[in-house]
Protein backbone atom coordinates (compact mmCIF):
# COMPACT_ATOMS: atom_id res chain seq x y z
CA UNK A 1 0.00 0.00 0.00
CA UNK A 2 1.35 3.73 -0.73
CA UNK A 3 0.39 5.59 2.49
CA UNK A 4 1.20 9.28 3.01
CA UNK A 5 2.24 10.78 6.40
CA UNK A 6 2.02 14.31 7.44
CA UNK A 7 4.33 14.34 10.51
CA UNK A 8 6.20 11.67 9.34
CA UNK A 9 9.63 12.28 10.76
CA UNK A 10 7.96 13.03 14.09
CA UNK A 11 8.43 10.59 17.07
CA UNK A 12 6.25 8.20 15.83
CA UNK A 13 5.97 8.73 12.22
CA UNK A 14 9.73 7.82 12.16
CA UNK A 15 8.39 4.48 13.89
CA UNK A 16 5.72 3.99 11.45
CA UNK A 17 7.69 4.40 8.65
CA UNK A 18 10.27 1.53 9.55
CA UNK A 19 7.17 -0.72 10.43
CA UNK A 20 5.82 0.12 7.32
CA UNK A 21 8.41 -1.04 5.17
CA UNK A 22 8.82 -4.20 6.82
CA UNK A 23 5.42 -5.13 6.40
CA UNK A 24 6.02 -4.44 2.64
CA UNK A 25 4.28 -0.95 2.18
CA UNK A 26 5.58 2.05 0.73
CA UNK A 27 5.45 5.47 2.93
CA UNK A 28 5.56 9.03 1.56
CA UNK A 29 6.74 11.37 3.94
CA UNK A 30 5.34 15.39 3.79
CA UNK A 31 8.12 17.42 5.69
CA UNK A 32 8.60 21.24 5.75
CA UNK A 33 12.45 19.76 5.32
CA UNK A 34 12.29 17.45 2.92
CA UNK A 35 16.20 17.96 2.27
CA UNK A 36 17.67 17.22 5.29
CA UNK A 37 14.71 14.33 5.84
CA UNK A 38 15.91 12.18 2.72
CA UNK A 39 19.87 12.50 3.63
CA UNK A 40 18.42 10.22 7.01
CA UNK A 41 19.41 6.36 6.43
CA UNK A 42 16.09 5.74 7.88
CA UNK A 43 14.06 7.43 5.28
CA UNK A 44 16.44 6.34 2.18
CA UNK A 45 13.87 3.83 0.95
CA UNK A 46 10.81 6.02 1.68
CA UNK A 47 9.61 9.07 -1.30
CA UNK A 48 10.02 12.24 0.91
CA UNK A 49 7.70 15.45 -0.38
CA UNK A 50 8.63 19.08 0.80
CA UNK A 51 5.78 20.68 1.94
CA UNK A 52 3.34 22.50 5.42
CA UNK A 53 0.53 20.77 5.87
CA UNK A 54 -0.02 23.84 7.50
CA UNK A 55 -0.69 25.65 4.33
CA UNK A 56 -2.27 24.41 1.27
CA UNK A 57 0.54 23.67 -1.76
CA UNK A 58 1.19 21.38 -4.69
CA UNK A 59 2.23 18.41 -1.81
CA UNK A 60 -1.69 18.36 -2.18
CA UNK A 61 -1.44 16.68 -5.44
CA UNK A 62 0.51 13.60 -3.92
CA UNK A 63 -2.60 12.39 -2.14
CA UNK A 64 -4.20 11.14 -5.43
CA UNK A 65 -3.25 7.48 -5.93
CA UNK A 66 -2.44 6.83 -2.24
CA UNK A 67 -4.06 3.83 -0.63
CA UNK A 68 -3.85 5.43 3.07
CA UNK A 69 -3.11 8.98 4.51
CA UNK A 70 -2.18 8.89 8.42
CA UNK A 71 -2.23 13.02 9.69
CA UNK A 72 0.19 13.28 12.63
CA UNK A 73 1.17 17.06 12.48
CA UNK A 74 0.57 19.59 14.96
CA UNK A 75 3.20 21.34 16.88
CA UNK A 76 5.04 20.15 19.63
CA UNK A 77 3.25 20.36 23.18
CA UNK A 78 6.37 20.28 25.07
CA UNK A 79 8.79 21.86 22.69
CA UNK A 80 8.21 25.78 24.37
CA UNK A 81 6.73 27.40 27.67
CA UNK A 82 3.45 27.90 26.70
CA UNK A 83 2.05 31.15 26.25
CA UNK A 84 -0.78 32.67 24.11
CA UNK A 85 1.11 32.52 20.58
CA UNK A 86 2.11 28.73 21.25
CA UNK A 87 -0.85 27.77 22.36
CA UNK A 88 -2.49 29.56 19.16
CA UNK A 89 0.45 27.56 17.16
CA UNK A 90 -0.79 24.26 18.78
CA UNK A 91 -4.22 24.57 18.02
CA UNK A 92 -3.67 25.69 14.57
CA UNK A 93 -0.82 23.50 13.71
CA UNK A 94 -3.38 20.34 14.70
CA UNK A 95 -6.44 21.97 12.84
CA UNK A 96 -5.73 24.04 9.98
CA UNK A 97 -3.62 21.21 9.14
CA UNK A 98 -5.86 18.51 8.92
CA UNK A 99 -8.11 20.81 7.01
CA UNK A 100 -5.61 21.15 3.99
CA UNK A 101 -5.17 16.73 4.45
CA UNK A 102 -9.05 16.72 3.98
CA UNK A 103 -8.97 19.33 1.09
CA UNK A 104 -5.70 17.28 -0.63
CA UNK A 105 -8.37 13.69 0.10
CA UNK A 106 -11.40 15.56 -1.50
CA UNK A 107 -9.62 17.08 -4.50
CA UNK A 108 -7.45 13.22 -5.63
CA UNK A 109 -8.74 11.73 -8.68
CA UNK A 110 -8.48 8.20 -7.04
CA UNK A 111 -9.20 9.07 -3.38
CA UNK A 112 -7.18 7.04 -0.67
CA UNK A 113 -9.52 4.71 1.02
CA UNK A 114 -8.96 5.23 5.08
CA UNK A 115 -7.68 8.47 6.69
CA UNK A 116 -5.61 7.68 10.04
CA UNK A 117 -6.01 10.95 12.24
CA UNK A 118 -4.20 11.51 15.09
CA UNK A 119 -5.63 13.28 18.36
CA UNK A 120 -4.56 12.66 22.00
CA UNK A 121 -6.26 11.75 25.18
CA UNK A 122 -5.94 14.99 26.20
CA UNK A 123 -9.26 14.69 24.57
CA UNK A 124 -10.81 13.58 27.70
CA UNK A 125 -9.55 15.98 30.41
CA UNK A 126 -8.98 15.37 33.71
CA UNK A 127 -11.74 12.74 34.98
CA UNK A 128 -10.23 11.26 38.69
CA UNK A 129 -10.62 7.67 39.10
CA UNK A 130 -13.20 7.15 36.32
CA UNK A 131 -12.59 4.72 33.91
CA UNK A 132 -12.22 6.10 30.33
CA UNK A 133 -13.17 4.59 26.96
CA UNK A 134 -13.79 5.72 23.56
CA UNK A 135 -17.46 6.52 24.29
CA UNK A 136 -16.50 8.69 27.07
CA UNK A 137 -17.23 12.48 26.98
CA UNK A 138 -14.79 15.60 26.16
CA UNK A 139 -13.54 17.71 28.77
CA UNK A 140 -13.74 21.70 28.90
CA UNK A 141 -9.66 22.50 29.58
CA UNK A 142 -7.58 23.89 26.39
CA UNK A 143 -6.18 20.59 25.14
CA UNK A 144 -9.75 19.12 25.25
CA UNK A 145 -10.97 21.56 23.22
CA UNK A 146 -7.69 21.29 20.69
CA UNK A 147 -8.69 17.79 20.43
CA UNK A 148 -12.22 17.88 20.01
CA UNK A 149 -11.65 20.65 17.37
CA UNK A 150 -9.03 18.61 15.75
CA UNK A 151 -11.10 15.53 15.28
CA UNK A 152 -13.55 17.40 13.98
CA UNK A 153 -12.07 18.69 10.92
CA UNK A 154 -10.82 15.24 10.13
CA UNK A 155 -14.77 14.77 10.00
CA UNK A 156 -15.68 15.81 6.17
CA UNK A 157 -13.60 12.77 4.75
CA UNK A 158 -16.55 10.22 5.59
CA UNK A 159 -18.29 12.03 3.60
CA UNK A 160 -16.17 11.43 0.38
CA UNK A 161 -16.64 7.44 1.51
CA UNK A 162 -13.23 7.89 2.98
CA UNK A 163 -13.07 5.39 6.33
CA UNK A 164 -11.60 7.86 8.95
CA UNK A 165 -9.76 5.93 12.38
CA UNK A 166 -8.99 8.66 15.16
CA UNK A 167 -5.84 7.14 17.71
CA UNK A 168 -5.77 9.02 20.83
CA UNK A 169 -2.47 8.82 22.10
CA UNK A 170 -1.25 8.52 25.34
CA UNK A 171 2.07 9.85 27.43
CA UNK A 172 4.00 7.98 24.58
CA UNK A 173 7.48 6.31 26.00
CA UNK A 174 10.55 6.48 23.54
CA UNK A 175 14.10 6.40 23.72
CA UNK A 176 14.43 9.69 22.67
CA UNK A 177 11.61 12.61 22.60
CA UNK A 178 8.32 12.48 24.18
CA UNK A 179 7.36 12.35 27.99
CA UNK A 180 10.58 10.88 29.42
CA UNK A 181 12.64 13.65 27.36
CA UNK A 182 10.99 15.95 29.86
CA UNK A 183 10.74 13.59 33.13
CA UNK A 184 14.40 11.50 32.30
CA UNK A 185 16.65 15.13 33.56
CA UNK A 186 14.36 16.06 36.64
CA UNK A 187 14.85 12.25 37.58
CA UNK A 188 18.47 12.18 37.19
CA UNK A 189 19.00 15.50 39.24
CA UNK A 190 17.53 14.51 42.64
CA UNK A 191 15.85 11.72 44.55
CA UNK A 192 12.54 9.78 42.63
CA UNK A 193 9.50 11.57 43.60
CA UNK A 194 5.85 11.97 42.47
CA UNK A 195 4.83 14.69 40.31
CA UNK A 196 2.20 17.23 40.34
CA UNK A 197 -1.62 16.44 41.81
CA UNK A 198 -1.13 17.84 45.42
CA UNK A 199 -3.10 20.83 44.81
CA UNK A 200 -1.01 24.25 44.23
CA UNK A 201 1.01 24.12 47.44
CA UNK A 202 0.61 20.93 49.11
CA UNK A 203 3.20 18.23 48.40
CA UNK A 204 2.37 16.13 45.13
CA UNK A 205 0.99 12.65 46.13
CA UNK A 206 1.10 11.80 42.74
CA UNK A 207 -2.52 10.30 42.81
CA UNK A 208 -3.42 11.30 39.07
CA UNK A 209 -3.56 8.90 36.72
CA UNK A 210 -0.83 7.82 34.08
CA UNK A 211 -2.16 6.57 30.81
CA UNK A 212 0.94 5.50 29.06
CA UNK A 213 2.23 3.62 26.51
CA UNK A 214 5.22 2.49 24.40
CA UNK A 215 6.86 3.80 20.79
CA UNK A 216 6.10 0.27 19.83
CA UNK A 217 2.48 -0.30 20.75
CA UNK A 218 1.45 3.44 19.54
CA UNK A 219 3.08 2.61 16.34
CA UNK A 220 1.62 -1.00 15.99
CA UNK A 221 -1.88 0.79 16.81
CA UNK A 222 -1.66 3.28 13.86
CA UNK A 223 0.01 0.26 11.61
CA UNK A 224 -3.25 -1.55 12.71
CA UNK A 225 -6.06 1.14 12.07
CA UNK A 226 -4.26 1.65 8.50
CA UNK A 227 -4.36 -2.24 7.71
CA UNK A 228 -7.31 -3.06 9.15
CA UNK A 229 -11.07 -2.37 7.46
CA UNK A 230 -12.61 -2.46 10.48
CA UNK A 231 -10.92 0.06 12.39
CA UNK A 232 -13.31 3.12 12.52
CA UNK A 233 -13.95 6.12 14.60
CA UNK A 234 -11.67 6.54 17.73
CA UNK A 235 -9.38 4.34 19.36
CA UNK A 236 -7.15 4.68 22.55
CA UNK A 237 -3.69 4.77 22.26
CA UNK A 238 -2.58 3.64 25.87
CA UNK A 239 -1.27 0.33 27.78
CA UNK A 240 -4.49 -1.73 29.15
CA UNK A 241 -2.86 -0.78 32.31
CA UNK A 242 -2.67 2.78 33.34
CA UNK A 243 -0.44 3.40 36.91
CA UNK A 244 -1.04 6.42 39.17
CA UNK A 245 2.22 9.25 39.28
CA UNK A 246 3.25 7.65 42.02
CA UNK A 247 4.08 4.14 40.96
CA UNK A 248 4.89 5.73 37.29
CA UNK A 249 7.32 7.56 39.46
CA UNK A 250 9.22 4.70 41.16
CA UNK A 251 8.95 2.60 38.38
CA UNK A 252 11.29 5.13 36.11
CA UNK A 253 13.38 5.97 39.23
CA UNK A 254 14.02 2.24 39.65
CA UNK A 255 14.93 1.73 35.83
CA UNK A 256 17.46 4.73 35.96
CA UNK A 257 18.91 3.94 38.82
CA UNK A 258 19.00 0.25 40.01
CA UNK A 259 22.80 -0.41 39.72
CA UNK A 260 22.86 2.31 42.52
CA UNK A 261 19.79 1.46 44.55
CA UNK A 262 22.30 0.76 47.52
CA UNK A 263 21.95 4.61 48.23
CA UNK A 264 19.24 6.05 45.79
CA UNK A 265 16.02 7.39 47.56
CA UNK A 266 12.42 7.77 46.65
CA UNK A 267 10.24 10.33 48.13
CA UNK A 268 6.98 9.69 48.60
CA UNK A 269 6.01 13.53 48.20
CA UNK A 270 6.96 15.34 45.53
CA UNK A 271 7.40 19.63 44.81
CA UNK A 272 3.96 21.31 44.97
CA UNK A 273 1.92 22.23 41.71
CA UNK A 274 2.56 25.42 42.05
CA UNK A 275 6.70 24.80 41.76
CA UNK A 276 5.97 22.40 38.46
CA UNK A 277 3.87 25.22 37.23
CA UNK A 278 7.03 27.79 37.87
CA UNK A 279 9.47 25.56 35.86
CA UNK A 280 7.13 24.43 33.36
CA UNK A 281 4.57 27.04 32.93
CA UNK A 282 0.60 25.91 31.69
CA UNK A 283 2.10 22.54 30.40
CA UNK A 284 2.66 21.94 33.86
CA UNK A 285 -1.45 21.18 34.03
CA UNK A 286 -0.96 18.19 31.41
CA UNK A 287 1.84 16.62 34.19
CA UNK A 288 0.14 17.76 36.96
CA UNK A 289 -3.77 16.07 35.82
CA UNK A 290 -4.36 12.77 34.43
CA UNK A 291 -6.62 10.66 32.94
CA UNK A 292 -7.13 6.90 33.06
CA UNK A 293 -7.40 5.36 29.72
CA UNK A 294 -8.54 2.36 28.54
CA UNK A 295 -8.01 0.36 24.96
CA UNK A 296 -11.40 -0.82 24.27
CA UNK A 297 -10.95 -0.49 20.95
CA UNK A 298 -7.72 -1.55 20.21
CA UNK A 299 -8.47 -4.95 21.90
CA UNK A 300 -12.27 -5.71 20.45
CA UNK A 301 -9.97 -5.12 17.47
CA UNK A 302 -7.52 -8.15 18.19
CA UNK A 303 -4.32 -5.81 18.84
CA UNK A 304 -1.77 -7.71 21.29
CA UNK A 305 0.19 -5.25 23.33
CA UNK A 306 4.06 -5.97 23.04
CA UNK A 307 4.87 -3.96 26.16
CA UNK A 308 2.03 -4.29 28.43
CA UNK A 309 3.43 -4.22 31.62
CA UNK A 310 5.47 -0.25 32.77
CA UNK A 311 8.45 -1.82 34.47
CA UNK A 312 9.45 -3.97 31.24
CA UNK A 313 8.37 -0.81 28.73
CA UNK A 314 11.33 1.50 30.89
CA UNK A 315 13.76 -1.21 30.54
CA UNK A 316 13.47 -1.61 27.33
CA UNK A 317 13.03 2.25 25.86
CA UNK A 318 15.89 2.61 28.31
CA UNK A 319 18.45 -0.05 27.08
CA UNK A 320 17.60 1.34 23.15
CA UNK A 321 19.94 3.48 21.38
CA UNK A 322 18.14 6.91 20.75
CA UNK A 323 17.52 6.32 17.25
CA UNK A 324 16.18 2.35 17.05
CA UNK A 325 11.97 2.52 17.23
CA UNK A 326 11.56 -0.16 14.67
CA UNK A 327 10.25 -3.83 16.13
CA UNK A 328 13.16 -6.16 14.27
CA UNK A 329 15.84 -3.02 14.57
CA UNK A 330 18.21 -4.91 17.32
CA UNK A 331 18.87 -2.97 20.35
CA UNK A 332 21.24 -3.63 23.48
CA UNK A 333 20.48 -6.09 25.40
CA UNK A 334 19.73 -5.09 28.87
CA UNK A 335 22.67 -6.11 31.48
CA UNK A 336 21.23 -8.43 34.60
CA UNK A 337 22.54 -5.99 37.33
CA UNK A 338 20.12 -3.19 35.77
CA UNK A 339 17.05 -5.12 35.24
CA UNK A 340 14.16 -3.51 37.78
CA UNK A 341 12.46 -5.28 40.25
CA UNK A 342 9.34 -2.69 40.62
CA UNK A 343 6.39 -3.46 41.80
CA UNK A 344 3.88 -3.64 39.51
Amino acid sequence: MKVFITGGSGLIGRGLAAQLLEAGHQPIILSRHANEVRRRREYRPCRVVQGDPGTAGDWQAEVDGCDVVVNLAGHNLFAERWNAEIKRKIRDSRVHGTDHVVEAIRIAKERPKALVQASAIGYYGPHGDEDLTESSPSGTDFLSVVCREWEHASEPVEELGVRRAIVRIGIVLAPSGGALAVMKPIFKLGPGAPIGSGGKLGPATGQQWMSWIHIEDIVGLFKLAIENDAAAGPINGTSPHPVRNAEFSKALSNALWKPYAFWRVYLPFGPPDAMLKLLLGDVAEVVASGQKVLPVRAQALGYTFKHPDLAEALRDVLARPKHVISTTAEHKPVPEASRSHAHH
